[in-house]
């Protein structure tokens, strides 16, 4: 390449919003991205010259400021997964949001299926990849009910910080909101994103979570204008908080065509919350 103007080709996709930059490094790997012809390799660099093709379908390099930034938020159900598609065919939280022309949802972070809560969506790959980065320390709040007698020494251990498998985690902060019996329910704060993370702290300490919800990411509390299975769109006003959070500067969210307002419009009236699983119908006699 002759171009000095050039950029990590995983970040340049994930701007495009063609994914994070994790799944493009794993595209990458696997061959799937070409450059100038050339099957491309994790470390390449690209310009605005250069010719990018994802599957054989050919790429739109854009500059930083051509990238719409359009976010929302996700209600997330128990029982959701949080990928594009499911080999057992089990419900996907993207199968219930918005349909986009040219663009691509990014989840900022996952939830696992058992969690519920606020997840986000946008389509920058950077404010994803920033806002999701341990290096940025964005703060996540759950909701956790608990099983078992959480004695003052456990929150203080998880607070201290304790030794996982994959490395040392802590809470910094966790909060009483009270309970009855052996479920009581707490509010802890986390600054990263690891599988499972606030499940395996209490299990650390001889508890079990029974319930987990994500209340917060960053400065975007989960509301009243997303019930479980649905989605809003975030004002200017909170995206460009959120991009001053992962230190980005702001930019105008664009305005929807007619075709995008209605698109959006059937969408979301299509896409209703299911509220719970329907428990399988015994069979009647008549059925055996």
């Amino acid at each position: 390449m002759t171009d000095t103007n050039t950029e990590k080709l995983q970040k340049v996709l994930a701007r495009a919003g063609y994914g994070s930059r994790r799944e493009m490094e794993t595209a990458i790997s696997a061959g799937r991205i070409k450059v100038n012809g050339q099957v491309a390799k994790l470390g390449d660099r690209v310009g605005a010259r250069d010719r990018v093709a994802l599957d054989d379908r050919a790429i739109n390099l854009r500059a930083v400021e051509e990238v719409p930034r359009r976010v929302i938020m996700y209600n997330k159900p128990e029982g959701e997964l949080c990928t594009r598609k499911d080999p057992e065919g089990r419900r996907t939280v993207f199968e219930r949001l918005p349909r986009l022309k040219g663009e691509r949802w990014i989840a900022i972070g996952r939830l696992d299926i058992n969690t519920s809560g606020l997840l986000l969506f946008t389509t920058d790959g950077e404010l994803a990849n920033r806002l999701m980065h341990p290096s940025h320390q964005i703060e996540r709040e759950y909701a956790v009910r608990v099983m078992g007698e959480v004695k003052r020494e456990h929150v203080v251990n998880m607070v201290e910080g304790v030794m996982l498998e994959d490395g040392p985690a802590r809470f910094t902060d966790v909060q009483e909101f009270g309970g009855e019996g052996i479920n009581t329910w707490f509010h802890v704060v986390i600054l990263e994103g690891r599988n499972r993370e606030v499940r395996r702290l209490w299990e650390s300490q001889g508890l079990t979570v029974s319930r987990l919800k994500r209340v917060r990411y960053g400065n975007i509390f989960l509301d009243k204008r997303a019930k479980a299975g649905e989605w809003t769109e975030m004002t200017q006003d909170e995206i460009d908080e959120l991009s001053t959070l992962a230190g980005l500067e702001p930019r105008k969210v664009p305005e929807m065509t007619p075709d995008e307002k209605n698109r959006w419009s059937r969408d979301k009236n299509k896409r209703r919350p299911v509220t719970a699983m329907k428990k399988p119908r015994r069979p009647r006699r008549e059925d055996a």
